[in-house]
């Protein structure tokens, strides 16, 4: 992600395409849903790019974020957000927002980035970003449903189509290659001042209006979606109080014509009118979310705050009057402290306040797993596979409602890599074939796999994992280097009938990602 435009037009069309800085979701209320049928109308046609070029233009942005150093597979983070997006989708779907062509082709895929910022974005062809430092500070699902839920509606609406019909003169690659090499521009607030006094204003003022039509249609669209969700939607409003607090980080002082989104302050009250219109009293606050504050608190640990933040975090436990703080309070702190103390590599510390937050949260299962999945973690760093098979017996991995999504995605793997450690990489291994059959996107999970393969002495089957890991990412040339080593240690070492099909297998993969690794490079010829 360290390409350079200069630009200004180009610099515009990724700042706009990353639609940063965050947005949250609204849609006109009714007291009865429409049906699936009639939906809401849209802004204009989708363009020219047709829904499998965006999903191509996708997948061309996405192999960089996979390889940029922010890019970070918390599976326990990931989980989280994960069971709220599959929740969004089946409320899309319920809606009739999500037309069968786009559910079947994009990939409906939140990416995490460890950035500070307090910022999501959608890609081209179902991807989207999400920044730990926006998980960091909600405290409802709600909140970062709200989120998530404008986010697909920019997708479903096709908006970035649109918006790159405009310039159609330049070529799909050509676009994503600026997408991605501006989406770090975009965390930078003064950005959009700074192209609009470029030279390009008239037409830059043009596309900013446009952006905004997207911004309230997004808004009217997420907001049904989040309530067939089963969703608060009061989650807005506390998403939006949070974006106006942090008005440093999302509003840079510009006047209203220069936005490429409403103000903030318009879109609360917005909110509160929409709110009001169903009989919400939008100032209610929502109970306590022991899980959402213990996750958020994870994502401000897991964004590399600095040393100097860790020790003020680890500390705050012994502060005087810490235990006369209400318990939604204690127990975010103690789950920062315990693991600022992990990453400040002193775990017997973290094991202590650990304990301490598992008996402040007993009551509340959620949270209280999520304890259980930190516990485990120290657990394999202090060298204790054991204890984590302890804290993870089988049977304690939930399963997710649609066969697909993440749910115990934490569990299987902090028990594969503990059966792994104990000698019992059989069971690690059948634990997981299954579930990379069902997700073979999942690359952590693949990776997991090739070490249990590596540990039993399996190394054609270990080596073809490794490879599918890294196609995962949309490493071609990795995934190549990968199937070629287990296609010559087949070769050199022939085995049994099983070994013979896995080399059928490997053969196949092969031979199709050389030939998608050769397009790719035909593709990106043409730009030089």
């Amino acid at each position: 992600m360290k390409h350079k435009h200069s630009s200004a037009l180009a610099a515009f069309l990724a700042l706009v395409t990353a639609l940063a800085p965050l947005h949250a979701s609204a849609q006109t209320p009714g007291t009865t849903p429409p049906p699936p049928s009639r939906g809401l109308p849209s802004l204009g046609d989708a363009g020219l790019l047709t829904p499998l070029e965006e999903r191509k233009l996708g997948d061309s942005i996405i192999r960089e974020l996979y390889s940029d150093p922010d890019y970070i597979d918390d599976p326990v983070i990931g989980e989280y957000v994960d069971g709220i997006w599959q929740s969004l989708l089946a409320g899309a779907r319920a809606r009739g927002e999500l037309p069968p062509e786009l559910d079947e082709r994009y990939a409906w895929e939140v990416l995490l980035g460890r950035d500070r910022t307090i910022n999501a974005f959608a890609l081209p062809g179902g991807y989207f970003g999400l920044y730990l430092g926006l998980v960091g500070v909600v405290t409802t699902r709600d909140e970062l449903a709200s989120v998530l839920a404008h986010e697909m509606s920019h997708i479903t609406q096709r908006h970035i189509a649109r918006m790159l019909s405009q310039q159609s003169r330049q070529t799909p690659l050509l676009m994503a290659a600026m997408i991605a090499g501006m989406i770090a521009a975009s965390k930078n607030p003064q950005a959009g001042a700074a192209v609009a006094v470029g030279g390009q204003a008239a037409l830059i003022q043009q596309q900013l209006n446009y952006s905004r039509d997207m911004e309230r249609e997004a808004d009217r669209i997420g907001y049904g979606v989040l309530e067939e969700a089963g969703f608060s939607p009061r989650g807005f409003t506390g998403m939006f109080s949070k974006l106006q607090n942090a008005s440093r980080l999302t509003d840079n002082g510009d006047w209203p014509y220069l936005r490429s989104h409403p103000l903030t302050t318009q879109r609360i009250a917005d909110m509160q009118q929409r709110q009001r219109s169903e009989g919400l009293n939008p100032a209610t606050q929502p109970p306590p979310d022991l899980e959402a504050l213990l996750i958020a608190a994870r994502a401000r640990v897991l964004s590399r705050p600095g040393v100097d933040v860790l020790r003020s975090w680890a500390a705050e436990p012994t502060e005087a009057g810490f235990a006369a703080q209400p318990l939604p309070r204690r127990a975010s702190v103690l789950y920062a402290a315990a693991l600022a103390h992990v990453q400040l590599r002193d775990l017997t510390r973290a094991q202590a306040l650990a304990t301490q937050l598992a008996q402040v949260v007993a009551n509340d299962a959620r949270a209280a797993r999520q304890v259980r999945l930190l516990q485990a973690e120290m657990a394999l760093q202090l060298q204790q596979p054991a204890r984590v098979l302890t804290l993870l017996p089988p049977g304690s991995q939930p399963t997710a409602k649609d066969g697909k999504g993440q749910a115990g995605r934490p569990e299987l793997l902090l028990r594969a890599e503990a059966l792994t450690q104990t000698g019992q990489a059989g069971e690690a291994a059948s634990m997981l074939q299954p579930w990379v059959s069902d997700r073979p996107r999942d690359a952590g999970a693949w990776q997991e796999l090739a070490a249990a393969y590596g540990a039993q002495g399996q190394m054609l089957r270990s080596l073809r994992a490794e490879g599918e890991a890294r196609l995962a990412h949309r490493e071609l040339a990795g995934a190549v280097d990968r199937f070629r080593a287990a296609q010559d240690y087949s070769r050199k070492n022939p085995g049994t009938t099983a070994d013979l099909i896995e080399a059928s297998i490997i053969d196949t993969r092969l031979r199709e990602t050389q030939a998608a690794l050769e397009q790719q490079r035909k593709d990106e010829a043409k730009l030089r």
